[in-house]
């Protein structure tokens, strides 16, 4: 097949979150499953032009119709790590993506409205013809509704979408003027309920629901978070759009890239390991303990690596490091706040702490320190409110480090409860599970990972193992997309 990515992210190009990992991630996973995979992105001004080789002009004079002109654009092609990506550059006054930020504008919903048409106009004009066009999240979200109202009567009557999202908190809201300067001029036509307007608003379109009304296929990053979405307040408000279209709407788990989060290839961690030879974990735990000054005594390490924020569970992250310590293990944190009175409150914890040799607080991000925390620990935390899919508790598993999680969203298909577990046999379960948002939920799994530590260290050994033999690379994932893709093609 032969399918087109259209997104506002691809790592390490353009990384603002866990969506550029994806797009990345799935198409060379289809590439390598013999597929021809291109994707087209914005040509950010702040994007890292250091991932990119042989960028050269594709299509030098593309005009793409904006209101009742059009706006000038150039296409540059280069290749990010072995994928072929086309970047659009709009020379026009808005400067869409010459900001220094990739989001966070006034003007975000035009900026990308405008983006979502200039790729369709680029694929009509350079007569690429793909079999897919695979959107992502809000940001091309118009592109399957200008695909069926426009440019299927242009040519481009054989192409099938899927769409996935990432985060349904981000819809894109905008008014009758994103209509208008698009082409899609029937205000009447697109602000009736079951096409473009709001479910809440009716006086405004949202564009992540015309995503779901107009695509062949609509997916979300892991089965429970689809459940979730579909039946909870987890939708955002687009529970009913999901019911209405429920039977294109389904949940495929991400993957994690095993080149890269692999104890046994790891340039980051001071020694390798496996399944067959767990020796190596106990040399990072070392190393970590030296980093970071931490007093080497027989003690469980416990981590947490992530945001500081409301949606990662940032009450019980405090809670469990204060828990941890008094159950006889030691704490490391590596992350960073989004909201400056989180931020403030574990610079006081990180002060208060700093004299304790059981407890490390690292505020801020850094690639290399994440790794060795992820092989030096021997529990990874993982509480948080909502978590789509979840990335840290399969880096965890992968490195034969138990993830005590909050039974939310990826959360729950991913890890299964050593000790309750009832629909994995006792050799399949990989970690730890609670439910509530309260202390005592998140002491009750973090105590049962501390006391198997402490009481039967051969068995907490042979859990973390079992999390080993977990494949949660790009292999299922990238599978699962091509039975969707099959299934569209010829509807």
């Amino acid at each position: 097949m032969y399918i087109v990515q259209i997104a506002s992210e691809c790592a390490p190009v353009i990384k603002a979150g866990g969506l550029g990992d994806v797009v990345y991630g799935l198409s060379r996973e289809l590439e390598n499953r013999g597929h021809t995979v291109e994707l087209i992105l914005p040509k950010y001004d702040c994007m890292r032009y250091d991932h990119i080789w042989g960028l050269h002009d594709a299509y030098k004079d593309l005009f793409v119709p904006w209101y009742g002109g059009a706006v000038h654009c150039s296409v540059y092609c280069g290749w990010v790590h072995g994928r072929v990506c086309f970047f659009i550059e709009p020379h026009c006054e808005d400067n869409f993506f010459n900001r220094g930020c990739y989001y966070g504008c006034s003007d975000d919903n035009m900026r990308f409205a405008f983006f979502s048409k200039a790729a369709l106009e680029f694929l009509l004009r350079s007569n690429k013809r793909p079999d897919i066009i695979h959107c992502h999240d809000w940001q091309t979200g118009l592109v399957p509704v200008l695909l069926y109202e426009i440019y299927k009567y242009n040519g481009m009557w054989n192409q099938r979408v899927c769409y996935t999202i990432h985060n349904f908190k981000h819809q894109g809201m905008a008014g009758s003027e994103v209509l208008r300067a698009t082409g899609l001029n029937q205000d009447a036509y697109y602000f009736q309920y079951d096409r473009l307007r709001d479910n809440f608003n009716p006086f405004a379109i949202n564009l992540m629901k015309g995503g779901i009304v107009y695509s062949n296929a609509v997916t979300t990053v892991s089965p429970h978070h689809a459940w979730e979405a579909h039946y909870t307040e987890v939708g955002s408000g687009l529970g009913h759009t999901l019911h209405l279209h429920q039977d294109k709407f389904t949940g495929v788990l991400n993957g994690i890239d095993y080149d890269f989060w692999n104890p046994e290839i790891d340039r980051y961690i001071p020694c390798h390991y496996s399944i067959d030879d767990f020796e190596g974990k106990q040399q990072a735990k070392k190393a970590l303990r030296s980093h970071l000054l931490l007093q080497d005594e027989d003690k469980p390490i416990v981590a947490y690596i992530g945001r500081l924020d409301q949606q990662k569970g940032v009450h019980l992250v405090h809670h469990a490091m204060y828990y941890a310590l008094s159950k006889g293990a030691q704490f490391v944190l590596l992350g960073s706040a989004t909201e400056p009175a989180i931020n403030d409150h574990f610079w006081h914890e990180k002060q208060f702490l700093n004299d304790n040799p059981d407890c490390h607080l690292e505020l801020g991000f850094n690639e290399e320190l994440s790794h060795l925390i992820y092989a030096g620990s021997d529990m990874i935390l993982v509480p948080s409110n909502y978590e789509p899919c979840g990335l840290t508790q399969m880096i965890g598993l992968k490195y034969g480090t138990v993830p005590i999680v909050r039974g939310v969203g990826g959360l729950v298909n991913t890890v299964f409860d050593r000790d309750y577990d009832q629909n994995k046999p006792p050799a399949k379960r990989n970690g730890y599970v609670f439910y509530e948002t309260d202390n005592d939920a998140v002491e009750s799994a973090l105590g049962r990972a501390i006391d198997l530590w402490y009481e039967f260290p051969k068995e907490f050994q042979q859990l973390a193992i079992q999390g080993m033999e977990y494949d949660y690379s790009w292999n299922y994932p990238g599978k699962n997309y091509v039975e969707i893709y099959e299934s569209i093609r010829h509807t």
